[in-house]
């Protein structure tokens, strides 16, 4: 433990930023930690946290031979995923947070979580983690320093970001300068689900989190920092924070499109982000890079295009249905060096979970022997927590301080009808508003109704730290002159026809739609005008090498033109929700859409 805990008070000098030093003592006065501990994201302190870890029963090592390096945490079984309901954006407006957040005052919010935080690290070691969401030498990054009391926090955080010394380096050549980095403050606190709150304060670039130790609440560069801070500070500074995986799609003649695509849960992001080409692509010649599978920052450049980061250095992926067949990019990812959070294991203690394979476990994710009527071996939002620099697909780009140009951005969501399997936007108005009109269907499985409809503009609505209304004016702004923007395109992988059949094959096949995409931006695809946007024209989309059926093949390109004027009265109650916020050219769109879909 020593080498993790090895400072016993504040160290007067441990930054070169005397606010950051200030900002450090004024929370260990109030928490009241045994310890303080400055992180410099060395492979040697990420061992001793392993070891802080393995020893107090954190952190279980897995099959070493199988999985060298991979471990196992089992979570407090009130502590599984986020929660929604307790997650609060306290602009100091309420109309500021929007109908879309929870919100609280900011000073009502700081001294609930204070009176929470009050000596709440005694006998724990407190943390103090730099990180750059980023590469650090990129203009493109932002900065932040979470305090912790979770050891396994630590130890994510350094997979998942840019942590350490040269992230200090920069927040204390930047805090010279008198930029801001955003101060995240964290505790376990009991695990009491009656005492959790996660609360952002925007105009301080401030997040407060008490009271869970999982990854979305507890994390704090991920959502918290990465998508509903840093959308406030996009906003502020002219760029955008999204929900968004970022593919590099190689053709045979060595060109590589970078396509930036946002889903909601449930929806294959993860899948599209690792693409394996179907094998006739493979043989002319085509590769897929991935550069992210979950979150964008994307700047206009000096050329008029929008470039885009990965801000993670990792992947917090879903495990369940992670398979050789769903996804073996994300499969080959994990098999060492890994955290995994509530899977099961086997007899032989490797990690196991529904969808990987027809074994049998021998423990669920709470350490109980297996027995089916406990529920799922692995728990359906078990996590896997890797650096990205471990995936076969890994792009060399990644990492490239400008970032990598965005030709196009993808929208799309589970719909088993109506929507079409690729559409195109005609403008970026017609984007913003296919953005905003972004729904999925819900399953019983999930909700007990098979069909309902929820709406997740962007895939932002858990994650917009502003009121939805502004959020969609910022979008409409970046069309401005000079500006070269992506084309905007919608897609939907789940049609399905009257017995229930998935129409779409998926998987590697969904790069026949993204090469129909390409071939938009490029000007060299044909399309054909509907009501609700451009569709592949006759022969445009490679099907050679599929079984799709000609029936299939219209269904899943047909405009049901009635069924989507009902869509479109109901995304107009939607969108009257955001009041007088919403953009008058939002309004002036769906109206445009509306008129061409006729009376009935």
């Amino acid at each position: 433990m020593n080498a993790v805990s090895r400072q016993q008070a504040a160290p007067a000098n441990a930054s070169a930023l005397d606010t950051l030093n200030a900002w450090v003592a004024e929370v260990a006065a109030l928490t009241r930690p045994d310890a303080i501990h400055w992180c410099d994201g060395t492979d040697a302190e990420y061992q001793a946290l392993l070891e802080v870890m393995q020893a107090d029963g954190t952190l279980l090592p897995l099959n070493q031979d199988t999985h060298p390096g991979c471990w196992l945490h089992r979570s407090d079984p009130d502590d599984v995923a986020r929660v929604e309901h307790l997650t609060f954006v306290c602009s100091r407006e309420r109309e500021d947070a929007g109908p879309n957040n929870h919100w609280m005052a900011p000073a009502e919010a700081h001294a609930k979580l204070d009176a929470l935080f009050d000596g709440c690290m005694q006998g724990r070691t407190m943390y103090v983690i730099p990180y750059c969401m980023g590469p650090v030498d990129s203009p493109l990054a932002r900065c932040g320093v979470e305090i912790t009391d979770s050891p396994y926090v630590v130890a994510n955080m350094r997979l998942m970001t840019r942590m350490g010394q040269a992230a200090l380096a920069r927040i204390e050549r930047e805090g010279a300068e008198g930029k801001p980095f955003v101060k995240g403050l964290h505790s376990i606190g009991e695990l009491d689900p009656d005492r959790r709150y996660i609360m952002h304060f925007p105009e301080e670039l401030a997040i407060k989190s008490y009271g869970s130790g999982y990854g979305g609440n507890a994390l704090l560069g991920k959502k918290c920092h990465a998508l509903r801070i840093a959308s406030w500070q996009a906003r502020q500074e002219g760029w955008l924070a999204e929900h968004m995986l970022i593919v590099g799609i190689e053709n045979p003649q060595g060109e590589t499109h970078y396509v930036a695509a946002a889903f909601p849960s449930a929806c294959g992001k993860t899948n599209l982000a690792m693409l394996i080409p179907p094998e006739g692509y493979q043989r002319d010649g085509w590769k897929v890079w991935t550069v992210g599978d979950d979150i964008a920052w994307m700047h206009p450049g000096e050329d008029g295009r929008l470039w885009a980061i990965n801000p993670e250095a990792g992947f917090f992926g879903v495990a369940p249905g992670t398979s050789a067949k769903s996804n073996p990019n994300a499969l080959a990812s994990i098999q060492r060096d890994t955290i995994f959070t509530n899977v099961a294991v086997t007899e032989d203690n490797q990690p196991w979970w529904e969808g990987l394979d027809d074994r049998v476990p021998a423990f669920d994710w709470q350490g109980r022997p297996y027995a089916p009527a406990n529920g799922p071996a692995a728990h359906p939002n078990a996590r896997f927590t890797v650096s990205a620099s471990q995936c076969p697909t890994f792009s060399p780009h990644a990492e490239d301080p400008q970032g990598v140009p965005i030709s196009a951005i993808v929208f799309g969501g589970r719909r088993a009808s109506l929507v079409p399997l690729v559409f195109q936007a005609r403008n970026w108005a017609h984007g913003v508003m296919v953005g905003a009109a972004m729904a999925s269907e819900t399953t019983a499985a999930a909700t007990g109704a098979v069909g309902v409809v929820r709406r997740d503009p962007m895939a932002m609505k858990p994650f917009c730290g502003y009121h939805f209304g502004d959020y969609f004016n910022h979008w409409l702004s970046f069309d401005r002159p000079g500006a070269k923007l992506p084309g905007i395109f919608h897609v939907n992988w789940f049609r399905k026809d009257d017995d229930g059949r998935f129409m779409w094959p998926g998987f590697g096949d969904n790069l026949r739609v993204l090469e129909w995409i390409i071939g938009r931006v490029k000007g060299d695809a044909g399309a054909v005008e509907t009501p609700v946007g451009l569709l592949p024209a006759e022969g445009a989309l490679s099907l050679e090498g599929t079984d799709l059926s000609d029936a299939d093949r219209r269904a899943l390109l047909h405009v049901d033109v009635e069924g989507w004027r009902g869509e479109f009265d109901a995304l107009a109650e939607f969108l009257d929700g955001f009041g007088n916020r919403l953009p008058q050219a939002l309004r002036d769109e769906h109206a445009r859409i509306h008129s061409g879909l006729g009376e009935g």
